[in-house]
């Protein structure tokens, strides 16, 4: 006898506990490992040991997951979401990119990886002596900076410090000390897969069992998601923690809002209570792993006033966990990463300044909603059409920008002039101000067409109907409430404000929230579509409509994939690093003497060939005899402690014969295919990379 329906063993539950469980597990390696780190301790004992005994944490904690009602995960939609995702992450393993050279934040994050993985330390002390002594670094024109590596310290004692955020970095250096460059390479595929699992948990939550493979299926096939995660960016890593927070407050809200729930009232507040904070903490504790993080905290305060006018008083320990865990972000940052914060700072002080804004005028009407006041009666009945067309109305006019407004930024900002070089090679007209935010839209159209933008516009509005409906009406908060209000004011922002040079396929990983938002939506829609459809005219009738209506997003998000289905950015890219390592010697100091060898080379030198390198400032490469005067210098330094200057340059020798260096000889002589650069189209190919690079001797 067929076992019904309801009871039904439920694959979910364990699914979800395993992918918050690696969730957290990142978040909490990112907090440990960063003190272990600033101490000098990060090696592969002391590692592996953290990231044992925080992963034995992160299980226990996920144990704080509520099991709320609801159609149960049979087996075979447990198992084709599974191997949907399955097939997805080796299709991404092998086809990643061998991002090397620190062209890209991808391989900044792979040099800062290695760094970490190879001194134990962040920032990384260099002893003045191998470098020269402190009169080196006390030189205008020399600096151990180069792009994504500070120079921090003093010349006696000086550092140095990565750009970014310490947690991809302390995540990834354990694959790199386990298996060294490719299990590095593989992580984030597997990264990306586990955040595609937790994307498909929360459709078969939010919509239905069997929607949780396509889901996760079209999320994994839409190109910026597969080219984040075929290199060791933050974006997988940021991914997985910023789904399994939304799963897990989806979780907590059906749970919450429960009322058949037997529980007595203590145990059950404080079941909510821990539920809440592992939410909470999952979404703001992204901030280890992205600073910009601190915008989805920042949309839970108004999610949480809300709540606790409604008399939700788990959305007190949801504040706490998400607000707690992004402060946490920020003081590690401003221990670990201070520099990186300076130079974002005229993004992150708008941002920081909006959360102070958000949080004043949410405590505001939060007080006057517990003094008595409420909405005005004749507003209260408007309010579904209100946020429904108004969702409607802010969509168009999103997707109209390009046609009444052009975004601009100070045109001497570096961003806005590498823009302007960007526009000469492509023969657009030199404007390196543009931003081009305002075709936002137009990037999401790129990758999912303008159809299921359509779709998705359409299945938000009749949501936010929905929640205006609740307000007004009271009862239980849709389970995909909170979540959805999140993803789409974070999507909102990102698209008036990408707040990134937008050069194409790099730009695009500022849709990693709202293309999964878009996706979820459309499959939603179908499933609803569908469903309506079965129920007026039969089964035939349902299934067609949910094919057609699942085909117009696939098919155009699967021929916009097609031509990057096989790509393999910067391949060779750590042969060439390889090659270049071999041919230095012994007791070699490097000095970077032109603008590539000073961008490319300068961090492989010291982090993967574990040479001394120092690098030549623009100011200084403008005059040829002031570089050799200084190279001199250097080289008597360096050789009375024992060593000798190499002189490097890339792509041609002139440079070094301009300043007689003698031994001059080619060490790297290769061509790898790089992503393109594009500003007004979608990308559909690689580009050529030529790669040359040329030593030589100080004269003497």
């Amino acid at each position: 006898m067929e076992t019904p329906k309801a009871e039904r063993p439920d694959r979910a539950p364990l699914l979800e506990r395993a992918v918050v469980a690696v969730a957290l597990w990142v978040i909490l390696l990112g907090f440990v490992g960063s003190v272990i780190a600033w101490l000098g301790a990060w090696i592969p004992v002391v590692g592996f040991t953290t990231a044992l005994v925080t992963a034995a944490v992160a299980a226990r904690l996920s144990g704080r997951l509520p099991r709320p009602a609801g159609r149960p995960l049979g087996a075979a939609a447990a198992g084709a979401l599974v191997v949907g995702v399955l097939a997805v992450t080796v299709w991404t393993g092998v086809t990643h990119s061998e991002q090397v050279l620190p062209r890209r934040d991808s391989a900044s994050y792979l040099q800062a990886t290695i760094y970490l993985a190879e001194t134990g330390s962040r920032p990384v002390s260099v002893p003045a002596e191998l470098i020269g002594g402190p009169e080196t670094l006390a030189e205008d024109g020399l600096t151990l900076e180069a792009p994504a590596f500070y120079e921090i310290g003093s010349p006696a004692d000086p550092s140095v410090q990565p750009q970014f955020m310490p947690g991809p970095a302390l995540v990834y250096s354990l694959p790199w000390w386990a298996g060294g460059a490719t299990a590095t390479l593989w992580a984030p595929a597997v990264m990306g897969g586990l955040g595609l699992l937790a994307i498909g948990l929360l459709a078969a939550r939010v919509v239905g069992p069997w929607a949780a493979a396509p889901a996760a299926l079209l999320v994994g096939a839409c190109f910026p998601w597969l080219h984040t995660a075929r290199s060791t960016y933050s974006e997988p890593l940021a991914g997985l923690t910023l789904a399994a927070g939304f799963l897990a407050l989806t979780l907590l809200v059906r749970a919450a809002e429960d009322t058949a729930d037997g529980d007595h009232a203590d145990a059950r507040r404080a079941r909510l209570s821990g539920a809440a904070v592992v939410a909470g903490a999952l979404i703001g504790g992204t901030a280890i792993v992205r600073i910009d993080a601190l915008r989805e905290t920042m949309l839970l305060i108004p999610v949480a006033a809300l709540l606790l006018a409604r008399g939700r008083q788990w959305a007190r320990p949801l504040l706490v966990g998400s607000i707690g865990t992004t402060l946490a972000g920020f003081a590690v940052a401003g221990v670990m990463s201070w520099r990186y914060l300076g130079e974002i700072g005229g993004s992150l002080v708008p941002l920081v300044g909006l959360v102070l804004a958000m949080s004043v005028v949410s405590w505001w009407l939060l007080r006057r909603a517990r003094a008595g006041w409420a909405l005005p009666a004749w507003v209260a009945a408007r309010l579904p059409a209100v946020l429904a067309g108004g969702a409607v109305i802010i969509g168009v006019l999103l997707a109209l920008r390009p046609l009444f407004l052009t975004t601009r930024q100070d045109p001497r900002d570096p961003g806005a002039m590498y823009v302007a070089r960007m526009q000469a090679e492509l023969g657009l007209p030199i404007d390196g101000g543009r931003t081009y935010a305002e075709d936002s839209v137009g990037w999401l159209s790129w990758w999912i067409g303008p159809a299921a933008l359509v779709i998705a516009l359409v299945a938000l509005a009749v949501l936010a109907h929905r929640l205006g409906t609740w307000w007004t009406k009271g009862g239980a908060l849709p389970a995909w409430g909170a979540a959805l209000f999140v993803t789409t004011g974070s999507t909102l922002l990102t698209l008036v404000r990408p707040g990134i040079t937008p050069d194409h396929p790099w730009a695009d990983r500022r849709l990693l929230i709202a293309l999964p938002l878009a996706l979820v939506l459309c499959v939603a829609a179908a499933w609803w579509a569908g469903g309506r459809a079965r129920g007026r005219w039969g089964s035939a009738a349902g299934a067609t409509v949910l094919v057609v209506l699942l085909a117009v997003t696939a098919i155009p998000t699967a021929l916009a994939t097609w031509p990057h289905r096989a790509e393999r950015v910067e391949a060779g890219g750590l042969a060439a690093a390889a090659t270049y390592c071999e041919s230095l010697e012994r007791g070699d100091v490097v000095l970077a003497v032109d603008d590539w060898a000073v961008n490319h080379w300068t961090q492989i030198t010291r982090g993967m060939c574990g040479v001394p390198a120092i690098a030549t400032t623009g100011r200084l490469r403008d005059d040829p005899d002031q570089v050799l005067a200084a190279a001199r210098r250097l080289d008597d330094r360096v050789r009375a402690h024992g060593g000798r200057v190499l002189l490097v340059a890339h792509r041609e020798p002139q440079t070094l014969q301009d300043l007689g260096a003698t031994d001059v000889r080619v060490v790297l002589d290769t061509e790898l295919m790089e992503d393109p650069h594009a500003l007004t189209e979608r990308p559909e190919r690689l580009d050529p990379l030529r790669l040359v690079v040329w030593t030589g001797r100080v004269p003497r």
